[in-house]
């Protein structure tokens, strides 16, 4: 039987009209982006150092393209690896491959390195070296010639199959080659090779002044303790120093940095020459930065390049970056005009010039263009909303845009800066990848991605521009639900973080921020998200409006939210609830407790409750010491506030939290009871600040249900 034309044409407009109001599931709403809907991206991208080609992966092998012609060739496929290998030996999956040339590369698996090469129209594959199996912290020497690494609390250098035990300390307070600080001030590691590969620098930490923390394991019976050391805010912090390790002489001396042994040692930079080496020496109280520059052989303190104070606080991200063929001139990024901004330094005769200017920052430094004398970065320019990628000459300060549309820009620059990969997003854009030629401004679009949320049921996104009391203005997206009614009331849900180092707003795909929020609105919620005063991106005076006084500043803002949300008539203002994790927790908590008569329901995740309980290094950055700001401190503290919950609270916590440690919310309990509050309380056990994987999955639809149960009757 044949179907008639008008048959056909119901099908198919049913079809189609089912498909575009498919519902998420709660999996999807979490995990989606990260799995089944996921936006297609181009894989493991790397320029090859001639810049005119560049490599991506895919699950069978690595592809190379050449950027004049585009063509696309095979360089090396899974079944060319597992030809020259016996059964037993063959690899399942495709690994990794760092490649030094096309003809040459390596990759790590199961602590095994191996080096891949051509042979003729074949590739073979041959054993490297064995690491030992609790190596961590790997780095490769840049001529490939050894590696460097750490085991426990010690590093060890192997060359040519031998291994040397740079350090030797039995004692596990001394931690030796890995990153300190807890990982502030941008440091990320703790091994610093020479350029030229003769010498290695390293972090050494003593931690025996710190107090031990205990983080238990649940998992087997009886359960087992393991101590950290976590330093509080006020208390005693680890001494940090930084050996010299001569790999000729084998020999190691320590740099002679004078000062307090508390203070914190950042922004380590080698002199492409390899003769000496810059250390930030940052206070504790962190307003007084001096930019020292030591002898790598004798250790020995040369002078001071330049230094930075603040009435706030100074807070360096990143490393020196030398320009290109010089071993006097380098890059230094500082916030000391407002804005995060490029400053040209020369070794021996101070600041030369201020590169970039603006009310907007910097974000990213992408590299140079010797020959054209131009410095790529990412910034703020356009809006704080997105980043867009540009350059500028170093000598006539010159700026160009190099990307023409709107969104959030991202940029990997060839070798020699004549070629720049482009890859953004906005609120209509999953993804679009550009080759742009630095010279002529042409750029090759290399990938469209399509939307792959395109047959779900999405919601209406709209924009938001608030004004703080002091007139900034603040951003934020109200999201309203898929059946959206504006004769009926919805009950709101405000998601915030609103801390350092953080921004929800800005024009990405997808426009709402966060799948989870579109879940909600499918139920039949309005979503509500803004970035308040404190949070990044907008400069010194937006985020250190809340020096001192956490949590204050940001509430005054997130109640211009709450206003705006009131003078919606399809808002129902008896029904509003608020989300948030860590820093967003310690807001929500703090809300439910300070302005108890505004939100009905509270979810929140790994809470700050006493400022007292967390690092040092982030928490007198921003608050300054318990001793230095007793009223701050007691202010933001929120054990003596629980008294004050009138609406239903759910505070969820990691086990194994070792940044918001779990005692934080153990203490609120207890609070709790003292008072006869009755708050809900989940905890995720094998999971540490974030529950992530499949039981972030558990935990959303905790809160879902959380908001379901409480906000929506």
């Amino acid at each position: 039987m044949k179907l008639s034309r008008l048959s056909l044409l119901v099908l198919l407009t049913g079809s189609l009209s089912f498909a575009q109001t498919q519902k998420y599931t709660i999996a999807e709403a979490v995990n989606g982006l990260r799995s089944n809907l996921a936006v297609k991206n181009i894989s493991q991208f790397s320029w090859n150092d001639d810049s005119k080609s560049f490599y991506q992966g895919t699950k069978e092998g690595y592809l190379v393209t050449e950027v004049q012609s585009m063509k696309q060739d095979t360089l090396v496929s899974l079944s060319q690896l597992n030809r020259n290998l016996s059964a037993e030996s063959k690899l399942k999956t495709f690994p990794r491959i760092t490649f030094i040339s096309k003809d040459k590369g390596y990759f790590l698996q199961d602590s095994k390195y191996y080096w891949v090469e051509r042979s003729g129209k074949d590739w073979k594959l041959k054993d490297w070296i064995s690491l030992d199996e609790n190596a961590e912290n790997i780095q490769l020497f840049s001529n490939n010639d050894g590696f460097v690494y750490t085991v426990k609390n010690n590093l060890y250098l192997n060359r040519n199959g031998k291994t040397i035990a740079i350090t030797a300390d039995e004692n596990d307070d001394i931690v030796n080659g890995q990153a300190v600080h807890q990982r502030e001030f941008g440091i990320d590691k703790g091994i610093f090779i020479a350029p030229n590969n003769s010498q290695i620098a390293f972090y050494r930490m003593d931690q025996s002044m710190v107090k031990d923390y205990p983080i238990i394991d649940w998992s087997v019976v009886p359960a087992v303790n393991k101590n950290i050391k976590y330093p509080m805010a006020g208390t005693l912090s680890h001494h940090v120093t930084l050996g010299v390790y001569d790999i000729k002489t084998n020999k190691k001396i320590f740099l002679n940095i004078e000062g307090d042994p508390e203070q914190y040692l950042t922004a380590v930079t080698w002199s492409p020459d390899s003769k000496s080496i810059f250390v930030g020496v940052l206070n504790r109280d962190q307003n007084d930065l001096h930019m020292n520059q030591y002898d790598a052989v004798t250790g020995n303190f040369i002078k001071t390049i330049f230094e930075e104070k603040a009435a706030e606080y100074v807070e360096p991200q990143h490393p020196l970056v030398f320009f290109p063929n010089s071993n006097t001139d380098f890059l230094w990024q500082s916030e000391r005009t407002g804005f995060n901004h490029l400053f040209h330094y020369n070794v021996d005769s101070g600041l030369v010039a201020q590169i970039t200017k603006g009310n907007w920052l910097v974000t990213d430094l992408l590299g140079f263009n010797e020959k054209k004398k131009e410095i790529y970065y990412a910034s703020t320019q356009v809006s704080p909303l997105e980043r867009h990628l540009y350059k500028v000459n170093w000598t006539s300060f010159q700026t160009q845009r190099l990307d023409t549309e709107p969104g959030m820009h991202s940029g990997v620059l060839s070798k020699d800066g004549s070629q720049l990969y482009d890859i953004y997003s906005n609120e209509t854009t999953p993804r679009v990848v550009n080759l742009i030629n630095t010279h002529t401004g042409k750029s090759k679009i290399i990938l469209t991605a399509e939307n792959p949320l395109k047959n779900y049921d999405r919601p209406e996104i709209k924009n938001v521009t608030l004004k703080a009391e002091d007139g900034t203005p603040l951003y934020g997206k109200i999201i309203l639900p898929t059946e959206f009614d504006a004769s009926k009331k919805y009950p709101v849900i405000v998601y915030l973080y609103n801390g350092p180092h953080a921004q929800l707003v800005t024009n990405n795909f997808p426009a709402s921020g966060n799948l989870w929020y579109e879940f909600m609105a499918q139920r039949g919620y309005i979503v509500f998200t803004m970035d308040g005063r404190g949070s990044s991106n907008r400069g010194q005076k937006f985020e250190q409006a809340v020096f001192r006084h956490l949590g204050e500043v940001e509430m005054r803002d997130q109640l211009k939210g709450v206003d705006y949300l009131k003078s919606l008539p399809y808002v129902d203002a008896e029904k509003l609830g608020i989300h948030g994790w860590s820093f967003g927790g310690f807001m929500t908590t703090s809300f439910m407790l300070k302005h108890p008569e505004v939100f009905k329901v509270g979810v929140a995740g790994g809470p700050v409750i006493d400022w007292k309980m967390y690092e040092i290094m982030y928490t007198e950055r921003y608050m300054d010491s318990p001793q230095q700001n007793p009223e701050g401190y007691k202010q933001a503290n929120l054990l003596d506030k629980v008294q004050n919950l009138k609406g239903h609270l759910l505070m969820i916590h990691g086990a194994q939290d070792n940044v918001v440690v779990w005692q934080h919310s153990i203490k609120f309990l207890k609070a709790a009871v003292d008072k006869g509050v009755q708050p809900d309380y989940f905890v995720y056990p094998g999971h540490e600040h974030n529950v992530l994987g499949k039981d972030r999955v558990h935990l959303m639809q905790k809160v879902t249900d959380y908001f379901d149960e409480y906000l929506k009757r």
